[in-house]
């Protein structure tokens, strides 16, 4: 058996951000419309720091306004929700996210419910869980829209399909569950208290993988063919023992990959693969925000 297809996120993402290019400069010729971004970033952690850097290249190389707003570690629950209801008022953003993980002291919930629903482009809002729910139009979480648009450029129809999701978190489990069963896929969502996991596993056309535990699903867990969709992002010792006892260190997705390309039909890696397709469905909910507070 050849080894799977790999499913390129570089790809995927530039085709995602060369359609939001293209629709923000009609956007702009038509409606005089520019769509708008703001990112909120609370303290100074490293990885946050790179992303949202990211985030706001990318927005603005597709034409639309970027707004940072930078806060100190310290800031007050009170002082972050006064900004974000600020945002929410502020005609030329049409797209809030704030940058998590928050610094401990700061609660998350009540931040993501200060956002204005139509304006949450990470899909967080119960508003937008709850129309996602109900199979109504909503902004839905950019990992799992990023995965599915790879799913059905991959696999074309995906009716009738068995497709197992590992990881319930409302970031990405439950979302693309909900995706999953609305492209009429049968649906199991597995958990840390999922009894034989690795059966469950080999009976899956679809295996999702967003557990958060590096190289956790194995090649054996694969059923042969199967397309598998890495989320996970875990930062392991390197391969190099002199690196390694330097502290250096390699990125890997929860699944095995050497393992399981050698029995899926087509898989994405890590680094390369979904992570790419998060920010590039960032932009597009941006747009897809900012055509709808338009009523266009």
């Amino acid at each position: 058996m050849t080894d799977a297809r790999i499913i390129d996120g570089k790809v995927y993402s530039q085709n995602v951000r060369d359609s939001v290019a293209a629709e923000v400069a009609e956007l702009k010729a038509k409606h005089g419309l520019t769509p708008g971004l703001a990112v909120v970033l609370v303290g100074e952690d490293a990885a946050s720091q790179i992303y949202v850097r990211n985030k706001g290249k990318q927005t603005e190389e597709c034409g639309m306004l970027s707004v940072t707003r930078r806060l100190p570690a310290d800031t007050a629950q009170g002082d972050l929700v006064a900004i974000v209801k600020a945002l929410n008022a502020d005609p030329a953003i049409h797209g809030i996210l704030v940058q998590l993980p928050l610094p401990d002291h700061l609660d998350s919930n009540e931040v993501i419910a200060a956002i204005d629903p139509a304006k949450d482009v990470d899909g967080l809002h119960v508003v937008n869980a709850g129309l996602l729910a109900n199979g109504q139009p909503a902004l839905t979480p950019c990992t799992p829209l990023g995965s599915m648009i790879m799913l059905k450029e991959t696999l074309g129809d995906l009716r009738g399909l068995n497709a197992l999701v590992i990881g319930r978190s409302n970031l990405v489990g439950k979302p693309i569950a909900q995706l999953l069963l609305q492209a009429d896929c049968t649906v199991t969502i597995a958990h840390s208290r999922s009894r034989d996991l690795p059966a469950l596993c080999r009976q899956a056309d679809i295996l999702v993988a967003a557990v958060g535990r590096p190289e956790m699903v194995r090649g054996d867990w694969v059923k042969p063919g199967a397309t598998v969709i890495d989320v996970g992002i875990n930062r392991v010792p390197s391969r190099d023992p002199v690196a390694a006892a330097e502290g250096k260190t390699r990125v890997v997705g929860d699944v095995a990959f050497d393992e399981a390309k050698a029995v899926a039909g087509a898989i994405t890696p890590v680094p390369g693969g979904v992570g790419l397709m998060t920010v590039a469905c960032l932009l597009q909910n941006t747009v897809t925000a900012a055509k709808r507070q338009a009523g266009l």
